[in-house]
């Protein structure tokens, strides 16, 4: 069991990957967190063989082993690990929640997830019910959860958000997206914060500004929208 951490900026930060993805595509973004003082743990689950409840399940075992539960936590998720965040937070509301940043996560539920499912199920399996399809719990209003989104359309899935885009007739805001997830579907009514990045979706966990602007947020609750040129 690890010693309560009182100073802001060493409280755990915990970060999950997203959908067909492993711990290792985060570590670039941990070790940009760790460099600014934070502790980090990079959650491993299995994306496609457990439901979302189970994912839950996972990071609340390791944190019953591991975490002292009178220290804040901070989570970090791209994408589908964003969606567990919520999931989380729903089920195991006993945990002292410091603040939450999501990266390309479609909380409004996935075209892309949508097209994947109708063409080749075992695409998604365990991933949509819950949570791609656009059924994840509500976020709680006292959370203090930032949203970073990109708008550089790189990616398979940009050919599936391209023919939703024309079958829809969408306007030219809704139509921007990241190659995976499209911008309104990142939008959480009740987040506290907002960011759009020039960025896709699987390259956003490089980029050297979503770290600074996810380090930010961990430290001030809000994004520093005084260095975006």
């Amino acid at each position: 069991m690890t010693q309560p951490r009182s100073d802001k900026a060493t409280q755990t930060t915990i970060l999950l990957h997203g959908l067909h993805q492993t711990t290792w595509v985060m570590r670039p973004l941990a070790k940009r967190l760790q460099q600014a003082g934070f502790y980090t743990h990079c959650h491993r689950y299995y994306s496609l063989k457990d439901s979302i409840n189970t994912h839950s399940q996972s990071l609340n075992n390791w944190l019953s082993q591991h975490h002292h539960p009178r220290d804040p936590i901070n989570l970090v998720g791209h994408s589908l690990g964003g969606l567990v965040i919520r999931d989380f937070l729903s089920r195991y509301p006993q945990w002292q929640i410091g603040r939450c940043v999501t990266l390309g996560t479609p909380h409004l539920g996935s075209v892309s997830a949508d097209y994947v499912k109708h063409l080749f199920s075992p695409l998604v399996r365990q991933a949509y019910t819950g949570a791609l399809n656009g059924d994840t719990p509500a976020l709680a209003d006292e959370v203090c959860l930032g949203v970073i989104a990109g708008n550089k359309p790189r990616g398979v899935g940009q050919f599936f958000l391209q023919d939703y885009a024309k079958r829809q007739l969408l306007d030219e805001e809704k139509c921007q997206h990241d190659g995976s997830v499209f911008l309104y579907e990142t939008r959480l009514p009740n987040a506290t914060d907002h960011l759009i990045l020039p960025v896709s979706h699987t390259g956003m966990l490089m980029d050297k500004d979503v770290a600074q602007q996810t380090i930010y947020f961990l430290n001030h609750g809000e994004f520093d929208r005084d260095t975006i040129l």
